[in-house]
């Protein structure tokens, strides 16, 4: 199969849970640095800024989210028609720059964060406390075996 073929059955053929992957943004420099990771797929009530096309330069918020078009709508982006209807622009995915994130996710916020999302933080105090028990343990066995070796 030619490239050009297999390229556009990934793009413009591809699964509901496959495009919906292909939604990601690029995340601006402070939440690089604060999460450790590029970009983050987008969701309605991100805040985002458009970094090329017509609108370079504008903030706003996302409204809706197209899987189709693999797209989204800003809040105050819109078009005029000749009649003098407004209508939403879509702009794509990969000319925007995350510049703050919906946190009503929790599950989202986890996994940014690099948690599992599912794993409770008091398993995780558990957790460490038998380690320690275990190594403290293992210690004192070490001790008396060399002990009633002399």
């Amino acid at each position: 199969m030619k490239p050009t073929k297999s390229r556009n059955n990934l793009i413009y053929h591809a699964t509901f849970h496959t495009r919906s992957k292909q939604l990601g943004s690029q995340l601006s420099e402070d939440l690089r640095k604060k999460y450790g990771k590029k970009s983050v797929r987008v969701i309605e009530g991100d805040s985002i800024k458009i970094v090329r096309g017509e609108f370079k330069g504008v903030d706003g918020k996302i409204s809706k989210i197209s899987t189709k078009k693999s797209s989204v709508a800003v809040e105050g982006v819109k078009k005029e028609k000749t009649k003098g209807d407004k209508f939403d622009v879509y702009i794509h995915t990969s000319n925007l720059l995350v510049t703050g994130l919906n946190t009503e996710d929790k599950w989202r916020i986890a996994k940014l964060e690099g948690k599992k999302p599912s794993e409770k933080p008091k398993e995780a105090i558990e957790k460490t406390t038998k380690k320690e028990n275990t190594t403290k343990e293992t210690k004192v066995t070490k001790t008396q075996k060399k002990e009633v070796e002399k």
